[in-house]
């Protein structure tokens, strides 16, 4: 997992850094369950949840953001607290699998609720070491 919080002066800004583009989806998707949920232990396996997720987009900023919100729609009415997304990006789709538990206020506090995820700041670029990503989640 490579990402860090960034300031800002209301809301949570993440950048990801990863080899591949579907390691910064998943980095992305580990920031977001952190920051909503602070740090938790793996997942039971007797509570084991997986959700698919399938969203496509206009360019890679926009498959990140539809992916994002998906996630946090998934997490927010599902009440699944996402440890693992197996991530697969082909073109402008994006086809995910995402193992998790169901909420559970003794293991998953700490967090902050985030109310959406922003496009402004959204940024995704690659260099000579792979992909840097930048997004803010709304707070």
């Amino acid at each position: 997992m490579s990402f860090s919080e960034l300031p800002h002066t209301a809301d949570v800004r993440i950048r990801a850094r990863s080899e591949t583009l579907e390691g910064i989806f998943s980095d992305l998707t580990d920031a977001l369950m952190q920051v909503m949920y602070g740090k938790f232990t793996a997942i039971r396996s007797e509570t084991l949840v997986v959700k698919e997720v399938r969203v496509s987009g206009d360019d890679t900023a926009s498959l990140l953001f539809n992916y994002l919100s998906e996630v946090l729609f998934l997490t927010e009415v599902g009440g699944i607290v996402f440890v693992r997304a197996d991530v697969r990006v082909t073109g402008n789709k994006l086809h995910a699998r995402l193992f998790g538990e169901v909420f559970d206020p003794a293991r998953h506090s700490g967090g902050t609720e985030v109310k959406g995820i922003s496009y402004s700041g959204l940024e995704v670029r690659n260099d000579a070491n792979g992909y840097i990503a930048e997004i803010v989640f709304d707070v």
